[in-house]
Order: C-alpha cells, then sequence, then structure tokens
C-alpha cells in the first residue's frame, strides 16, 4: 500500500474515531500527524511542525480574546443595539446586513479571513441575543465573504485572474466574480429560508424579550444598552476601529492586530482581561491546529498531488473536469482555498489547451468549489465562526457546522461543473 494511501486512510479513521467517541479530533490529528509522518513519511520534528497553522492560531486567539473583552464590558451589546436601530428594529434584515458588509470588505481587497475575523463576532453576539440561528447567521457572514471574494481589485480575484495568465489561458476577470457573487447569493438565500429566516419576527423587541434568558441585573451585557458608552466600551470601540484600519488598510495581520489590541485593553481593565482570557475557544484551537497540521503532513508528504495527478490522467475531460471540482472542495475544506487554486488550475491546463472544456467555465467552476467551503469548521473562516459564537453549545454547533460544510461539499461542486463547466463557458 502506497504511503499516500495509508495517509487518506488514517485521516478517515481519525474523523470516525473522534465522531464516535467523542474525542477532540484535534488531539487525534496531532497523534496522526506524528505517526504518519515519522513512521511512514520520514518525516523529523520539523517537517512535520511546518504543517501547524500558526497564523491561524494567533488569528483565533487574538481575535476571541478580544471579542470576549468587548463581551466582557457591554461593548458588543451596545453595537448589536445600534445594528438593530440602524435598520429599524427589522431582525430579519441583520443577516443580510452582516453578508453584505463581509461582500464590501473582500471586494475592496480585505483577505476573507479577516473579513469574517471582524464581523463574525459581532454577527454572532447579535445571533444569540434575538435567538437567531448562529448556523444561519455564520453561513450568511462567510458567503458574504466569498460572493465578494473574486472581484478584479479583490484578493482571490487578483491572485486566480494572475495565475490564468501565467499559464496561457483564457480568462474574464467578470465572469469569475459574478459566478462566485451569484452561487454565494443563492447559498446563503437557501440557508435564511430553511434555517428560519423567514419566520424572525419584524421587531427586535419582541425576538430579544421571547427568546433570551434572563441574566443578572449587573452584567454587562444588560447594562450595556441602558448606561450608554463609558470609558471602558469607548476604549474597545477604538480598538475594533483601530483591527479594521490595520488589516483594512495597513495589510497588517488581523490575529497580531486583534491580541495586541486585547493586550492594551488589558492593561488598564485587568478584571475584563482575565475573564476574556478565561474565554478563549481553547478547545476549538485546539481542534483546528491539530487537523491542519496533518492536512500539513499530507501536503509534505505528496498526498495531495497524487490524488491531483490521479485524476488528471483520466481521459474523459468532462469527468477529469468533475473530479477536480470535487478535490478541490473537499482539500480546501482543510486546508488553504488560495493554495489549492494555485495547484489544481495548473492540472486542468493540459485538457483546458486541448479545447475540449471551457477554460473561462472551469475556473470559474474550480474556484467557486474551493472557495465556498470555507464554511467548513476545519477552514479559517468556519473556525473563526466556530470560535466567534458566544452562550452556544459548542460541541453541536461544531457538528452543525460540520455537517453543513459537508453538504457544500457534496452539492456546489456538481451544481458549480453542470452551469459553468458543461455550457463550455469561454
Amino acid at each position: 500500500m502506497s504511503p499516500e494511501l495509508i495517509s487518506i486512510i488514517v485521516l478517515v479513521a481519525v474523523f470516525v474515531l473522534a465522531t464516535s467517541r467523542s474525542v477532540n479530533m484535534g488531539a487525534l490529528s496531532f497523534a496522526a500527524a506524528f505517526g504518519v509522518g515519522e513512521l511512514v513519511a520520514d518525516l523529523d520534528a520539523d517537517g512535520i511542525f511546518a504543517g501547524f497553522p500558526g497564523d491561524l492560531f494567533v488569528v483565533l486567539v487574538g481575535v476571541t480574546y478580544l471579542f470576549a473583552l468587548a463581551r466582557a464590558n457591554g461593548t458588543t451589546e451596545w453595537l448589536v443595539h445600534a445594528a438593530v436601530r440602524l435598520v429599524r428594529g427589522r431582525v430579519a434584515l441583520i443577516p443580510w446586513v452582516m453578508f453584505a458588509i463581509t461582500g464590501v470588505l473582500t471586494a475592496i481587497g480585505a483577505v476573507s479571513p479577516a473579513a469574517v475575523a471582524i464581523v463574525a463576532p459581532i454577527a454572532l453576539s447579535f445571533a444569540a441575543r434575538y435567538g437567531i440561528s448562529p448556523l444561519l447567521m455564520g453561513a450568511m457572514v462567510v458567503h458574504g465573504a466569498q460572493g465578494g471574494g473574486f472581484s478584479p481589485i479583490s484578493i482571490y480575484g487578483s491572485i486566480v485572474n494572475g495565475i490564468v495568465e501565467r499559464e496561457k489561458l483564457p480568462g474574464n476577470e467578470i465572469t469569475l466574480f459574478l459566478a462566485s457573487l451569484v452561487v454565494n447569493l443563492v447559498i446563503a438565500a437557501v440557508v435564511f429560508v430553511v434555517c428560519g429566516g423567514l419566520k424572525l419576527p419584524r421587531h427586535a423587541t419582541a425576538t430579544a424579550t421571547a427568546t433570551t434568558a434572563p441574566r443578572p441585573a449587573d452584567d454587562p451585557a444588560v447594562e450595556g444598552a441602558a448606561s450608554g458608552l463609558t470609558p471602558d466600551r469607548v476604549a474597545t470601540l477604538l480598538a475594533l476601529v483601530a483591527l479594521v484600519v490595520a488589516v483594512l488598510v495597513f495589510d497588517l495581520d488581523a490575529g497580531l492586530a486583534a491580541i495586541t489590541l486585547a493586550a492594551l485593553l488589558s492593561l488598564f481593565w485587568p478584571k475584563d482581561g482575565k475573564k476574556a482570557a478565561n474565554e478563549i475557544s481553547w478547545p476549538t484551537v485546539l481542534l483546528i491546529c491539530g487537523v491542519l497540521t496533518y492536512v500539513g503532513v499530507l501536503q509534505e508528504m505528496g498526498t495531495i498531488d497524487y490524488a491531483g495527478r490521479a485524476v488528471s490522467d483520466i481521459g474523459v475531460p468532462l469527468l477529469a473536469a468533475l473530479l477536480l471540482c470535487y478535490i478541490g472542495a473537499v482539500i480546501s475544506a482543510f486546508a488553504s482555498s488560495v493554495g489549492i487554486m494555485g495547484a489544481l488550475i495548473p492540472l486542468a491546463v493540459p485538457f483546458l489547451a486541448k479545447g475540449d472544456i471551457g477554460a473561462v467555465g472551469m475556473v470559474a467552476a474550480l474556484s467557486v468549489s474551493a472557495t465556498v467551503v470555507d464554511v467548513s469548521p476545519f477552514s479559517t473562516n468556519g473556525a473563526l465562526v466556530l470560535a466567534a459564537a458566544p452562550d452556544v453549545d459548542r460541541d453541536r454547533f461544531f457538528r452543525q457546522l460540520m455537517v453543513y460544510g459537508g453538504v457544500v461539499v457534496a452539492t456546489v461542486p456538481a451544481v458549480a461543473w453542470l452551469a459553468m463547466v458543461v455550457p463550455g463557458l469561454g
């Protein structure tokens, strides 16, 4: 049995054991990375740790720390009430507002995880306050980010269009952008209906009264709307604005910026800082970092390239195109979307060059397939949504995100293939 096949079997075993035995999948994944890396791939510790997502670790810790501080002093509650006033109390509009905000942020150049890191904690705090499904709100944020993610001036759009130009393939920037926007908009509409968006009351007060559990009178969340802006809330709001400016204007790392701002706030309000540090979602951090470390071992030992080459050798172009879309979706649910697109688009060049498959449609379908699955809790965006959700059963929410991500992986590549590849676009 080839090392690549062994590594895939071990990955499946990790999922089965974690699900059936209720063990943190990240811990099992670290063990798998050690066993497969040392015994099968002949990697040393440095080779295994090369796949550890240090940047994502800092993002998860930094963002959850900063927004835990914001929750501790009532800032997020104040923001929620401000959002309700902005839409005149129409709760059902808020998920679409969050979709639009993240879409605009990525369309004008924000990296998708950075936009989600900024919007998701506020959106999910709103969901917790007004009884909106966290799955609905999280999906709207992520799909909004991906909907705007392929504009001609966006990060994803620039990268994919650059790959197309480098490989001397026909390209169409507007088609790529609209393909992602329409697919994510349709998915968001479906999720909105399925997760009860149409049943949300028109006025926020009724929803909050009916769905929010009583809280102690001295809870900052209760006092947030009534007492207005206190010095600690003003400082927290300034920190959130600084995070947006640091990420969007100065292109600084969202995780490092967030943890720096949280540390500064903790210096002035240590009581809130201590409470917030205890609320960092450490089980989620272990889960995501463990799984992605094992995926890094798979990439290091060539399992990803092995799967891609096997598909590209198929003699039926349409079937090869469909399988590449599925490979892009499955792998991207656990790894970098940009990295997957950068690897798989060149694999499609040989049969695209023959003219049997439209290049514009294939690139669009592959790009959509590799990014729409970022709702998976193992992707950066999905992990941020999972970590940012307050007052939820985190294990249950994780399972919901995993099931939803599985549905997206199973259906969207086929739909994208039928809509964009089969008609021969480009």
